[in-house]
Formats: structure tokens, C-alpha cells, sequence
């Protein structure tokens, strides 16, 4: 008797990963966002890299190490040891964002660097979580006398002024320039797994949309949806790409589903000229 077997696409092996909240396993969802760039990766040997990697430190630090201790011990192993940092020649190659080059290469970006970094981090027993700031991504570590928030370009501990500063051309894209209105402390809350896949895919989709590259872009697309089944703006961009790719049927069902759920007035006149664009040269 011959069996045999499906085997599931990137994008269903991803799926499978995010459909639930519940112990969302953050550094495998992560590794395999390369697996539309380099179908073949072996997303288990960058976990094993990453295992590899905890075994190394936890030579180094005990666990009974106090927690600031334990802080810089991290920091001292991954930065300067191990020679993390951050791409300040190339910040926007796609490879930033792909777990088994930044592992390799070791450089990224802060959310790449800071994904790692957590990894190592919880394997220690630090309370840290990464942020998701305006513009920069960060970490935050409680310790016993307040919160640490580091830069994941290079681990230095960041205070109010400079996170202050760093918040300032947000707050006046923003126009929310009053400190009482929107306190600091706002932006400094703990990102979940899903709102960490969610940046890292939309930074690839910048990168992708400058580049005029929809098929990489619509791959992104295809991933934002699955991730963020309920975020409206993602179908109406995965329609446009599929629009530019010539795929018409694709784009107008995307399209259309983008119109019935948006609120935006403004946004929808220019969706429905598109969409009626569409249909006739659909014929």
C-alpha cells in the first residue's frame, strides 16, 4: 500500500503556528518568515542554533545570580562576545529581518537583535519584554529597583530623556505633543507575539512596497492576513498587490471585503475607483 503525504506550504506550516494566542511559539514563527525568500531553510536547525547558543550562556550565569547580574552577563555575552549589532550600512536589506541570517551574520535590526535577545534572556529567568516604541523597537527588564529599557542595538540601558527624544517626531507626525495626554509610560507597555510578527512582517513590507517588488510583497501580504485575520487595511493590500500582479479575480475579492469593513471615507472613494477599474478590464 503506497501512502502519501501533503506537504504543508510555508504559509500553512505559519498558519498552524498563530492560530492561537496560547503559548504562541514566537522564536519559530519568527525564523520562519525566511522560508518565502529560502523555501528550503530548515527552520528546526535555527532553533537549534538559538538552543545552542542558551547552552553557552547558562556556562556563564547562574540562574541564582541576581537579576541585574544576570543582566549584565547577558549583555556582556551577547554583544560583546558573540558580536551582535545592529546593520547601520544596509538597515534596509530584507536579511535584518530573517532569525537564520541574523544568527549568522550577527547583525539586524532592533526588532531581530531583540527578538534573540529575549530568547536568551527568558532562558535566564530575566522579566523582560520587548516593546513595541514608535520607530525603534526596545526591551524592558524589571528589576528590583525600577524597568531597565534597553536598545537591542547594543544593549545600553536607555533613560526618560532619551526615550523622550527618540518619541518626539512620533508625537509631532502625531500631533499628540502634549506629555499629560499621552505619558511615556503608554508606549513603553509589553508587545505580544502576534504584535511582534505583526512589526517584523511590516517592516519587510515597507521594504518590499519602496522596491516596487509585489511578488515578495504579496508573500508578506499573505502572512499579515493570516496573522491579523481582522485588520482590514492588510486584505486591501494584499488586493492591491494582487492588482499589480495582474491577478484582477484575487484583487477585487480582497477589495471588496477591504470596502465593506473600512471606516475610512476617504480611503474608500479611492478603493471603489480602483475596484470599478478592475471589473472593467474584466470585461
Amino acid at each position: 500500500m503506497h501512502l502519501s503525504f501533503d506537504v504543508p506550504s510555508p504559509l500553512d506550516y505559519f498558519q498552524s503556528l498563530v492560530e492561537s494566542d496560547d503559548d504562541l511559539p514566537l522564536l519559530e514563527a519568527a525564523a520562519c518568515l525566511a522560508q518565502d525568500e529560502y523555501p528550503e531553510l530548515d527552520v528546526q536547525a535555527t532553533l537549534s542554533t538559538v538552543d545552542h547558543l542558551v547552552e553557552r550562556l547558562h556556562r556563564r550565569v547562574a540562574r541564582d545570580e541576581s537579576t541585574l547580574s544576570r543582566l549584565r552577563a547577558l549583555n556582556r555575552f551577547f554583544y560583546k562576545d558573540l558580536g551582535f549589532r545592529g546593520n547601520v550600512n544596509d538597515y534596509y536589506d530584507p536579511a535584518n529581518s530573517y532569525i537564520h541570517e541574523v544568527l549568522e551574520r550577527r547583525v539586524g535590526i532592533p526588532i531581530s537583535l531583540a527578538l534573540i535577545w529575549l530568547e536568551l534572556a527568558r532562558s535566564l529567568g530575566l522579566p523582560a519584554h520587548g516593546v513595541s516604541f514608535p520607530g525603534h523597537f526596545l526591551i524592558k527588564v524589571k528589576l528590583p529597583l525600577g524597568l531597565a529599557v534597553v536598545d537591542p542595538l547594543n544593549g545600553e540601558s536607555l533613560g526618560r530623556e532619551s526615550l523622550e527624544d527618540m518619541l518626539l517626531p512620533y508625537r509631532r507626525r502625531t500631533g499628540l505633543t502634549d506629555t499629560q495626554d499621552t505619558p511615556l509610560s503608554l508606549y513603553l507597555q509589553a508587545a505580544s507575539e502576534r504584535d511582534i510578527l505583526a512589526r517584523m512582517l511590516r517592516n519587510l513590507k515597507e521594504i518590499h512596497q519602496q522596491a516596487s517588488d509585489w511578488p515578495r510583497l504579496l508573500a508578506v501580504q499573505e502572512r499579515l492576513v493570516v496573522l491579523m485575520p481582522h485588520d482590514w487595511l492588510e486584505y486591501r493590500d494584499r488586493g492591491l498587490a494582487h492588482a499589480a500582479l495582474g491577478q484582477n479575480d484575487r484583487a477585487l475579492a480582497d477589495l471588496e471585503c477591504y470596502l465593506v469593513h473600512t471606516e475610512d471615507l476617504t480611503d474608500m472613494d479611492r478603493i471603489a475607483d480602483k475596484v470599478r477599474i478592475l471589473r472593467r478590464e474584466a470585461g
